[in-house]
């Protein structure tokens, strides 16, 4: 069985944004996406995202995750 993780947004981020902080794109293994986001929750945060949530195809890691305290 193949994973694919990726990230959902809260509120969703329309397809320019999304093209430009990176996000729609899959990963292969768990560790790699949390790296992904590791790198770039920041620019999430600015682009006005509130929650993130990791799936693996459609079933939820984990989430939604508050990326503010």
């Amino acid at each position: 069985m193949t994973m694919s993780f990726t990230w959902t947004t809260d509120p969703a981020l329309d397809a320019d944004t999304n093209t430009a902080v990176g996000l729609g794109a899959s990963f292969a293994t768990q560790a790699a996406a949390e790296a992904w986001f590791a790198e770039h929750w920041t620019d999430l945060d600015e682009a006005g995202v509130e929650s993130v949530t990791l799936l693996d195809g459609d079933v939820v890691v984990y989430g939604p995750m508050a990326l503010s305290a």
